[in-house]
C-alpha cells in the first residue's frame, strides 16, 4: 500500500538521487537505485501475489526494497533483500523504519556470494540488481531457491552492454521463459518453468 509514510520516502530518495547525480557523486557512493517507472513496476508485479516472498540482490539503501515491500504487505508477503555496503546497510534501515514497512523487509548484510548459498527459503520473485560483472554467478546462486513459477527480474540489461551475455543465457535456457522488457534501464524478466537438469 502506497500510503503517506512511503510515498514522502520514496519522494526524498529520488530527491537525493537527481541531486547526487547532479553534483557527480562517484557512483560507488551515489544510491544507483532504480528508476521510479521501475519500482512501479517491481510494485506491480507483487502487489496481486498472495503471501509473495521476494528476494532482492542488491539492497542499496532501499528505495527498490520501499517499492517491493509495499506491494508485498498488501496480501501478505515479505522482502529479504541482500546489501554489502556497511553505510548503506545503515541508511537501508534508517529508510525502512521511516516509511514503516520494517515488518515486511529483512536485510542481511554481507557479501551476496557468502549469504546467497546460506539461504534456506523459497522465494517467488527475485530482483538483481548489484553490480553487473556478478549477475550470471548471483543468479545460479539464486536458482535453487526459486521453484517453477517463480520470476526473476534483472535490471540495466540495455544500459549495460555487458549484461547481453546474461539476456542471452536466460532466454536460450529451456528451463525458463524470459523476454527483454525495454522499460528504464532494460528489465530481462524470466519465469522460472522447470528446475534445471
Amino acid at each position: 500500500m502506497l500510503d503517506e509514510r512511503v510515498r514522502a520516502v520514496l519522494a526524498r530518495l529520488e530527491e537525493e538521487d537527481a541531486r547526487e547525480r547532479a553534483e557527480g557523486v562517484s557512483r560507488e557512493l551515489r544510491s544507483r537505485q532504480v528508476a521510479r517507472t521501475t519500482g512501479q513496476f517491481l510494485f506491480a508485479l507483487v502487489a496481486p501475489q498472495t503471501d509473495c516472498s521476494v528476494l532482492e540482490i542488491g539492497g542499496s539503501r532501499g528505495y527498490s526494497t520501499i517499492w517491493l515491500a509495499a506491494g508485498a504487505r498488501i496480501l501478505g508477503g515479505t522482502v529479504t533483500s541482500l546489501e554489502n555496503d556497511p553505510v548503506k546497510c545503515e541508511a537501508w534501515h534508517r529508510n525502512m523504519a521511516e516509511s514503516g514497512l520494517e515488518e515486511w523487509a529483512t536485510l542481511i548484510e554481507g557479501d551476496a556470494f557468502e549469504t546467497l548459498p546460506q539461504a534456506e527459503d523459497v522465494f517467488d520473485v527475485c530482483f538483481l540488481d548489484a553490480e553487473k560483472e556478478h549477475y550470471e554467478r548471483l543468479f545460479q546462486l539464486a536458482r535453487p531457491t526459486l521453484e517453477p513459477g517463480a520470476l526473476v527480474v534483472a535490471d540495466n540489461v540495455l544500459s549495460h552492454e555487458e549484461l547481453n551475455a546474461y539476456s542471452q543465457a536466460r532466454q536460450a535456457d529451456e528451463t525458463l521463459e524470459s523476454v527483454t522488457v525495454p522499460l528504464d534501464r532494460g528489465l530481462e524478466l524470466s519465469v522460472v518453468l522447470s528446475q534445471p537438469v
